[in-house]
């Protein structure tokens, strides 16, 4: 193990094992020669809708386009104003500003890294019509919490997923709990294409309807285009795929979980360290599994731990409200801003093996002392 390189993802032990599988379903696209909205992307809409028990799910081109179009299809106009986390990928804001809205940042809790909804009612305006809460890393935000507030003020609540397929609360599947639920299909996610994909769910046949519309230029029938939309669908081969492993996405989940337990065993006693908040409201399906190195030591051990041939990443390294595009009118989250100097997230995919982990976190373990 002393010249073991570990990556932060190896997705290459999941491609082998179910290499048929793959191969099979491309072949089966090929071969009908039928590649933009055939029959496989209407099939795992389909299933996948099931799987989440939800009524419409829609295949896009990108997690990002899920936001964007969730956001109209919820309609959110210019000017309006949606809460949302500081700490995340800057999709999440992004896509807010791409529809002529403003971004409400608000602080999270440090715990879970997720937008604290005991901070989200005073930031409530007359003009805030969202919420749009992330669940990072996979783990669910406070979702009870949340559309309390949003019943209260009448706003929607579209939730970004990105991270979080197949993640859980209070029995719910994440991304069906409020209006509109966005995900990413990227390679490195709990259910992740061999490319770019996206999905918007929803309950309201109404969002359902403006959400299928814009992922096709705004139009209901071809060439009758009734707004201005997006050249946004899911592509056949990256369905065909999704497909086979929605079949084995259980087991994916259950491996990362398994993973996670064994981190959290193996680093409880390491000073210095504190390992994910797992709330028992949730089912975390650990996207990334990310520790906090107090002692302003985050930087130094991952650069030791690179040294070593040992892969990790930094999510994210400054929260999306200090970002030039919009620091100028945000205020100070003093937790989100502490938080993004301490996070560090380690080794994880299904499958990895006992001896990978406890090589990682035995170079914590003496590199912490």
């Amino acid at each position: 193990m002393s010249n073991l390189k570990i990556p932060p993802l190896d997705l290459t032990p999941e491609i082998e094992k179910h290499w048929g599988e793959y191969m099979k379903a491309i072949e089966g696209v090929l071969k009908s020669a039928q590649f933009i909205m055939g029959p496989n992307v209407k099939a795992f809409e389909e299933e996948v809708a099931h799987y989440l028990g939800v009524k419409y799910a829609l295949g896009v081109n990108s997690g990002t386009d899920a936001l964007v179009i969730g956001l109209r299809a919820a309609g959110i106009k210019e000017k309006d104003e949606v809460i949302t986390t500081p700490f995340t990928f800057f999709a999440t804001a992004e896509a807010i500003s791409l529809v002529g809205a403003i971004p409400v940042f608000v602080d999270i809790d440090e715990r879970t890294f997720n937008i604290n909804p005991e901070l989200i009612e005073q930031a409530i305006t007359e003009r805030t019509k969202a919420i749009l809460p992330v669940h990072l890393y996979g783990q669910a935000a406070d979702m009870d919490s949340i559309m309390n507030l949003a019943q209260k003020y009448n706003l929607k609540v579209i939730e970004d997923t990105a991270q979080a397929f197949g993640g859980e609360y209070q029995g719910c599947k994440l991304g069906t709990i409020g209006d509109v639920g966005c995900y990413s299909f990227f390679p490195s996610k709990t259910l992740g294409a061999f490319g770019d994909g996206g999905l918007i769910t929803t309950d309201d046949d109404n969002m359902a309807e403006i959400a299928r519309m814009l992922r096709v230029h705004g139009a209901k029938k071809k060439y009758y285009n009734e707004t201005v939309g997006y050249n946004s669908r899911l592509d056949e081969i990256q369905a065909a795929i999704l497909r086979v492993k929605l079949t084995h996405i259980n087991e994916a989940i259950e491996g990362r979980r398994e993973a996670a337990q064994r981190y959290r065993e193996l680093l409880k006693d390491i000073p210095g360290i504190v390992t994910p908040f797992e709330d028992h409201r949730g089912k975390h399906v650990y996207h990334q599994y990310t520790i906090r190195v107090l002692g302003g030591r985050r930087d130094e051990l991952k650069e030791c731990l690179t040294e070593r041939g040992i892969g990790t990443m930094i999510y994210y390294p400054v929260p999306v409200h200090q970002l030039p595009v919009y620091k100028e009118k945000s205020p100070t989250l003093p937790i989100a801003e502490q938080v993004a100097t301490e996070v560090l997230s380690l080794p994880i995919w299904p499958g990895i093996g006992e001896e990978i982990q406890e090589k990682v976190v035995g170079e914590i373990g003496n590199l912490m002392k």
